[in-house]
């Protein structure tokens, strides 16, 4: 796919709780990166198993007060480093957000999910020795009004349609 001269005006970015979306999953995963146009790798038991069994600790499922106090962070994050918040959603396990920034979208998920990580080891008592997050995620540019109008209307209404 040919590169975008111009810079993305936001990025729709997607992580997972711990443990809790392994490769195999019937939902789909992703095998190496996750780029448009790329499938979803089949369904695979075995793998999903073998991954299970290699867990260092239970998955991670969020509750109301870690939901809550993660949302408290992705916005405290973006309002200390000026980031445009224009949607997010925090499930029990995994989280959506669309952040316009002037970093790349790895740094950007990397500090919601590190600061997210942070404050639920504070405030809610999650181990310091436990993953809270899989390791990385999803990290979509969008580069017109159209694109982020979608992602937000996904993160905001959409997420509980069957995939088409």
């Amino acid at each position: 796919m040919p590169t975008n001269p111009s810079p993305p005006k936001a990025y729709f970015l997607t992580w997972t709780t711990y443990g809790t979306w392994l490769r195999g999953d019937p939902r789909g995963s992703v095998v190496e990166e996750n780029r448009r146009g790329v499938p979803y790798a089949e369904p695979n038991p075995t793998l999903t198993r073998r991954d299970t069994a290699s867990l260092k600790h239970q998955p991670v499922l969020l509750d109301t007060d870690a939901r809550r106090i993660v949302h408290e962070s992705i916005e405290e994050t973006c309002a200390q480093r000026g980031w445009a918040l224009h949607a997010y959603s925090v499930r029990t396990n995994h989280v959506h957000a669309v952040v316009s920034a002037n970093n790349p979208p790895e740094h950007v998920m990397a500090s919601l999910k590190s600061w997210g990580t942070r404050w639920l080891r504070e405030r809610c008592g999650y181990p310091a020795d436990d993953r809270v997050w899989t390791k990385h995620g999803s990290t979509r540019s969008l580069y017109d009004e159209p694109s982020v109008e979608k992602a937000i209307d996904y993160v905001l209404r959409l997420q509980d349609q069957p995939r088409q």
